[in-house]
């Protein structure tokens, strides 16, 4: 009975944690449209871009936490909430790479990061697992790049609040990639020792 109650919990798809990953899904095109708005002769939008980044990082946090405490831990959750976590990340490098706030060569290195990671699925799925699970490094990595990302959005301005965003969003942003590199490292060893388990069996 114990088994069922778990089985139905983990399959259901209307739960308080996924519909606040939905929502943080439904964010990115809206981030993404307010941020890149002066580049396309519209007013700067930085204010509101900048609330739906906050929006994100709350409920980033709200809903694992809540899917733990409410017993509603389920597979879409277990899709939807890195999805999101990706998809704000690339959002925002195109944004803020498009507006040169980010240079090109930190682009680069997040982006090398994501790749690696794809790479790293597909061998997995050629041997019947599913894609790596997020772990705790991975989830500080992402904070560090979402707090650094709306700052360094802050920083483009004039004043001297605009220079401290500068220090404390660059400050965030190299230790976001050195976690994220060092997450993506693991991943990879996750993987490496998974196929020669595979092969010894074999």
């Amino acid at each position: 009975m114990e088994v069922q109650e778990t089985r139905v919990q983990t399959d259901r798809v209307l739960t308080i944690p996924n519909i606040l990953s939905m929502a943080r899904l439904v964010g990115v095109p809206v981030f993404l449209w307010l941020i890149l708005r002066p580049e396309f002769g519209g007013p700067k939008s930085d204010g509101w871009a900048l609330l739906v980044l906050a929006f994100s990082g709350v409920s980033d946090y709200l809903d694992g936490k809540l899917a733990r405490r409410w017993n509603q831990i389920s597979n879409l959750g277990r899709l939807l909430d890195p999805a999101a976590d990706r998809l704000y990340v690339l959002s925002t490098l195109v944004g803020l790479t498009w507006r040169e706030i980010l240079p090109l060569w930190l682009t680069g290195l997040l982006l090398a990061r994501e790749l690696v990671l794809l790479v790293m699925v597909g061998v997995l799925r050629r041997h019947g697992y599913p894609p790596p699970q997020v772990n705790f490094l991975g989830k500080a990595a992402t904070f560090n790049l979402m707090y650094a990302f709306p700052l360094l959005l802050l920083s483009d301005a004039t004043g001297w609040i605009a220079s401290l965003a500068k220090i404390f969003g660059w400050a965030f942003a190299g230790w976001g990639t050195t976690l994220y590199w060092w997450a993506g490292v693991l991943y990879v060893v996750q993987v490496r020792r998974l196929v020669r388990a595979d092969a010894m069996a074999d």
